[in-house]
């Protein structure tokens, strides 16, 4: 199977879906979020504090590079790791892109009691959600498929994402 890429907001489900996914067909999953604290040996946190974003976000982009294969392969990718044009044309051009669109809403219910989302944190609300949202928005709606994941169970979310990938 073509390996599937997981888009959308911190919170979305991308890491959750993305690992039962896995499980269900046997391919490998990779976190590039993980992958990064693994290469780096530091927290999200500890690299956009002493490094800065646009650190990490090279960062993001090597590792996408370095993980990706063209086949049997899900990749999770960080909230904003598909704001990068190069890297979304990369992926749009060699995997099935899924946009796992969550409303604002949900996703300060699932992040509000969290600490490690630097481009939320002292900020979560849901305003500043919805601000950060927005300007993604766009990006994440060039994905191949979107899989609205409001009020679904995983193992929902799973089934869709393995159609879309049928289908493509």
């Amino acid at each position: 199977m073509k390996t599937i890429v997981l888009t959308g907001m911190s919170g979305s489900g991308k890491s959750t879906v993305g690992k039962n996914f896995s499980e269900k067909t046997g391919m490998k999953f990779i976190d590039i979020d993980e992958q990064i604290v693994l290469n780096e040996k530091k927290s999200i946190n500890e690299i956009f504090a002493q490094n800065g974003e646009d650190y990490f976000r090279e960062l993001e982009v090597q590792t996408i590079k370095n993980v990706f294969e063209p086949e049997n392969l899900i990749i999770s990718l960080g909230g904003g790791a598909f704001e990068n044009r190069q890297t979304r044309n990369f992926l749009l051009d060699n995997s099935t892109v899924i946009y796992l669109k969550t409303s604002s809403e949900t996703i300060f219910k699932r992040l509000k009691n969290t600490d490690d989302r630097p481009l939320l944190n002292n900020n979560m609300n849901l305003d500043r959600i919805g601000k950060l949202l927005n300007t993604r928005q766009n990006n994440y709606e060039l994905a191949h498929f979107i899989v609205i994941t409001d009020n679904k169970n995983v193992e929902e979310i799973a089934g869709e994402i393995l159609r879309c990938a049928n289908l493509k």
